[in-house]
C-alpha cells in the first residue's frame, strides 16, 4: 500500500510515460510485468499505475523502503530488460522523490 507521509524514509519513483494514441493499455500491461520483477527485490513496497483521461500518458507511482532499495529495484529492472522494453511503449520521464509535506 502506498505511503504518502513525510519523514518516513520511503522513496517514491514517479515515472511519467508519454504514449501514442491508443497505447495506454499496452504500457500499463508492460509496467504490471515490471512490478512482478520489482516486488522480488527486498525493500520494494508498492506500485500504483495511473492513466490520464486524455489518453496520452501513464504514470507509475512506485515506492521502496529507502533510496538503496529504490536503486536496487531500478538495477533489477534494467538487468532483466524491463526498463529497455518500456521504451517500446512510450517515452519515460522518471524521477526519485521523497514526501516533504502533506496537506489536507
Amino acid at each position: 500500500m502506498p505511503i504518502i507521509l513525510s519523514a518516513t524514509g520511503v522513496v517514491t519513483q514517479i515515472n511519467l510515460f508519454t504514449v501514442p494514441e491508443g497505447g495506454q493499455a499496452a504500457m500499463i500491461e508492460q509496467l504490471a510485468r515490471g512490478v512482478a520483477v520489482a516486488r522480488e527485490v527486498p525493500g520494494w513496497r508498492s506500485a500504483s499505475l495511473h492513466r490520464s483521461l486524455d489518453g496520452t500518458r501513464v504514470v507509475n507511482y512506485a515506492q521502496s523502503d529507502s533510496l538503496d532499495a529504490a536503486l536496487a529495484v531500478i538495477e533489477r529492472l534494467k538487468a532483466t530488460g524491463m526498463i529497455g522494453r518500456n521504451r517500446d511503449f512510450g517515452d519515460a520521464h522518471p524521477g526519485l522523490y521523497e514526501v516533504v509535506r502533506t496537506l489536507e
